[in-house]
């Protein structure tokens, strides 16, 4: 009967998380590093539509700010990556950035 309580327990956690893990994997954008300025902490992306910015254009290349500059340090020119952005006061920010699998 123990064990019959925990499975469902396990069920309904795992059932509760799946929106959140699918909602963060729907906010990933794919990219290709272009260049990076570590001393001014940005980065140039070519990127495809970014829809969380109601951004649903065509590829294109930006520059963006990044919330923690030591993200810069992961990754190079040429490099796939993803990531997450936010409209902050001082423009487009990347707040999550990896690269991609």
């Amino acid at each position: 009967m123990l064990k019959l309580s925990v499975r469902s327990a396990l069920f309904a956690v795992a059932i509760s998380v799946a929106p959140v893990a699918a909602f963060a994997q729907a906010n990933l954008v794919t990219g290709e590093v272009k260049k990076v300025d570590e001393g001014a902490g940005k980065i140039t992306l070519k990127h495809g539509p970014i829809k969380s910015l109601n951004m649903d254009d065509e590829e294109m290349t930006m520059v963006f700010r990044v919330s923690d500059p030591s993200m810069l340090k992961q990754v190079k020119a040429g490099d796939k990556v993803q990531f997450e952005v936010e409209r902050q006061t001082g423009g487009i920010t990347i707040t999550k950035l990896q690269k991609a699998k």
